[in-house]
């Protein structure tokens, strides 16, 4: 059994099968090991251990009695298994060993806050998060697709979490699948079509009730958005801009949180919805003031943010926006869909003003011409806009 110090940490090595013939012999030497070399913390690395019997759990648990901070990491998937069932997942930090992709060369499908989607292969992709610390956000993103297809929203179920360079990943298995990017781009004249699709989808998860506490909520989110813009707008324009999102109605029906056309795919004749991490509750104006962002408002200033960000020209986006807001609504009534529509914008443009100034936006030429854009949208809008409301 090797032993390695690292910052102050002991790592031990535990390999090959630990049972009743020498879990005895296994205790004995971490215990030499931990006896020779004073340290702070202890890991046990079980990269090569490939099976654990109940003599071999029992050893973990003596040394988490001397050792109360213990964790097991590279744990592979059979024994992790062992691990769960047993109930020492719940005991004691458990790290999984995660097997490695590499997106070198791959296509990027998709990009978000959170993460960028590639396609690895003909019936593969992988979400790659952004951050290195991600495993909570990974695993929160699978118990949200797990609940959105329990109540029967069509979605790519992740199937497993692997390594990709510092990050980690989900892998969905999206066979023959294509974004509604695509085929709208493909097919410029069959927007109809993707637009009955898109607002019937978006309608199912509208009217889709959610246990309390099952899902965040969207209006706490939306709140300090406004709250932040306080110290950025004149006080009577924060002070109404707060009061309009707080006097929202709480819901407890289903809000995707992002719902544009590249998180929508036909996959055959099935139409999906992925990239289920923003998955929240709510009233659906904050849905459609994230769509109003993607379709129009992250375009506004420079044009080919759409055309990067969505795969589709922005006069496009701005064509689809505006059809399937109608046919959300079911009015053609234009003045009806732009009363509607300037509600999603207050929010759109509050949201875009904080992410802007956030991402140090006064610092570039592109960022004060969008922070501009919403001082001067907001400044039209808010003496008209009453309610948030529909």
């Amino acid at each position: 059994m090797n032993g390695t110090m690292e910052q102050n940490v002991l790592k031990l090595e535990f390999s090959g099968h630990i049972d009743s013939s020498n879990a005895p012999a296994a205790e004995a030497e971490a215990l030499a090991q931990i006896e020779a070399q004073p340290h702070e913390g202890l890991i046990l690395d079980c990269q090569d251990l490939t099976y654990i019997s109940s003599a071999g759990l029992r050893v973990v648990l003596h040394l988490r009695k001397l050792e109360p901070e213990l964790k097991l990491v590279n744990v592979s998937s059979e024994v992790y298994e062992i691990l769960s069932m047993t109930g020492f997942t719940e005991m004691m930090p458990v790290e999984k060993a995660y097997r490695t992709l590499s997106t070198e060369g791959c296509e990027a499908i998709g990009r978000g806050a959170n993460g960028t989607v590639y396609r690895i292969d003909r019936d593969t992709v992988v979400k790659v998060y952004h951050s290195a610390d991600c495993l909570p956000d990974v695993q929160r993103e699978r118990e949200l697709a797990r609940k959105a297809l329990v109540l029967g929203i069509p979605t790519a179920i992740p199937y497993d979490v692997v390594r990709v360079g510092e990050s980690y990943g989900s892998v969905f298995e999206l066979l023959n699948s294509r974004s509604f990017s695509k085929l709208i781009a493909a097919d410029p004249d069959g927007m109809d079509t993707y637009v009955d699709l898109y607002v019937d989808l978006m309608q199912k998860m509208h009217s889709t009730h959610v246990k309390p506490g099952d899902m965040p909520e969207m209006k706490g989110v939306a709140l300090g958005w406004v709250e932040f813009l306080r110290d950025y707008l004149p006080p009577e324009q924060a002070e109404k801009l707060v009061a309009l999102v707080e006097a929202v109605p709480e819901r407890d029906t289903m809000l995707h949180g992002d719902y544009h056309t590249n998180n929508i795919v036909m996959q055959n004749d099935e139409v999906l919805i992925i990239d289920m991490d923003t998955l929240c509750v709510g009233h659906p104006i904050f849905e459609l003031a994230s769509m109003y962002l993607g379709f129009v408002a992250f375009g506004e200033v420079d044009p080919n943010v759409t055309l990067s960000f969505l795969k589709l020209p922005h006069e496009t986006a701005v064509r689809f926006w505006k059809k399937a807001l109608a046919k959300y609504l079911g009015t053609r009534d234009p003045e009806a869909v732009r009363a509607v529509e300037e509600k999603a914008m207050v929010i759109g443009y509050a949201r875009l003003m904080r992410r802007t100034i956030r991402r140090d936006g006064f610092h570039t030429e592109e960022g004060r011409a969008n922070i501009e854009l919403c001082r001067t949208r907001l400044a039209d809008l808010l003496p008209r806009v009453d309610s948030l409301t529909f």
